[in-house]
């Protein structure tokens, strides 16, 4: 499983992630696994992948897209992340359907999110990527101010408050980190490390 976390403020987003995968062996066996669950993409732009640990790989594969086309803004990522993710997990489907029955472990979330100077209205961006059973194999849609996964709504409520209260960077992260410390301590499924992060007009900081 997986714990992620997105807050959108008026100058910044803050983006968090635990390191914990579970995963099937060629013999059917639940496994556990380390794996990077942020990743930035850009200067300005970063995605966080939950639940199945194939998620990592196709944040790979976006990464060096991005980079292979010289993208950097947000607005210009989303265009070309909700196809070919969507190729990438039809790939990884195709392959495990050949080896093993298809189960909740091999669903993908995927957070994508960023800044673009494009839009003075709207220069921050959160977008949700979440698997469905048919083609598209990936849905999406914009994220206003916060989301985990899975959710926490009662974490969700008390970091929207702030937002609307004018909460600063420091604050957020203050927040964000204690949720996540939180759930790794008291779930199976979520474990340290954990990874923090924030993107404003200035680009991504990885804490």
């Amino acid at each position: 499983m997986s714990q992620l976390f997105a807050c959108k403020t008026n100058i910044s987003i803050v983006l968090a992630a635990d390191s914990k995968a579970i995963d099937v062996d060629t013999n059917g066996n639940l496994i556990e696994l380390g794996i990077d669950r942020l990743h930035q993409l850009s200067q300005y732009s970063a995605i966080l992948t939950g639940g199945a640990a194939a998620g990592e790989t196709m944040c790979h594969a976006l990464k060096h897209f991005v980079a292979s086309e010289n993208l950097l803004y947000i607005d210009e990522i989303y265009r070309a992340a909700l196809p070919l993710l969507s190729t990438e997990y039809e790939r990884f489907m195709r392959r495990t359907c050949e080896t093993q029955p298809i189960d909740p472990i091999h669903q993908v979330t995927f957070v994508l999110a960023g800044y673009t100077p494009h839009s003075a209205r709207n220069p921050l961006r959160m977008y949700l990527l979440w698997t469905k059973k048919k083609l598209p194999m990936l849905d999406s849609d914009e994220i206003s101010t916060v989301f985990s996964v899975p959710r926490i709504i009662k974490a969700e409520h008390r970091l929207h408050q702030m937002v609307e209260k004018g909460a600063g960077l420091d604050g957020i992260m203050t927040e964000v980190r204690r949720e996540m410390e939180t759930a790794a301590a008291t779930q199976e499924e979520v474990a340290e490390p954990l990874c923090f992060a924030w993107i404003n007009e200035d680009g991504f900081k990885k804490l």
